[in-house]
């Protein structure tokens, strides 16, 4: 089990069990934002869950300008700047899909889609929300 994968398990054997409790989740690209959650985090002694959209974040760069690999830098770049332990650091991507390619015929978005997920795997994201519902051309 990975690291992230044990943590998620954790967090659901203790709701089992009756304890209450969560983790600090955002969806953000915000650079402020990001350092607040992770400032929050640190201050807490608690896990962070860090998620970037499909449109913000994708294998073209998004309207960010970064792709998941990059995301995960500028995301662990902030963490050491906060003190916040990179092994506490969860990373999502959120309604992953063919959206921004909605404009495309669905094969050619889906394929453009499913080029994204992978970046998103291969940069290490352990949360990946898929969401094909989106309309295509």
């Amino acid at each position: 089990m990975t690291g992230a994968t044990a943590r998620f398990a954790g967090i659901a054997a203790r709701r089992a069990a009756g304890a209450k409790g969560g983790i600090a989740s955002i969806c953000s690209a915000h650079p402020l934002v990001i350092e607040a959650t992770l400032r929050h985090g640190a201050r807490n002694g608690s896990d962070v869950l860090i998620e970037a959209t499909c449109n913000q974040v994708n294998h073209e760069g998004g309207y960010t300008g970064m792709t998941p690999a990059a995301f995960r830098a500028f995301v662990e770049t902030q963490a050491g700047r906060t003190g916040f332990p990179f092994d506490r650091l969860i990373l999502g991507g959120d309604h992953l899909g063919p959206n921004p390619w909605k404009h495309l015929p669905a094969a050619e978005a889906m394929n453009k889609a499913a080029a994204m997920i992978d970046a998103y795997a291969s940069a290490g994201f352990t949360k990946l929300h898929l969401d094909t519902s989106m309309a295509c051309a």
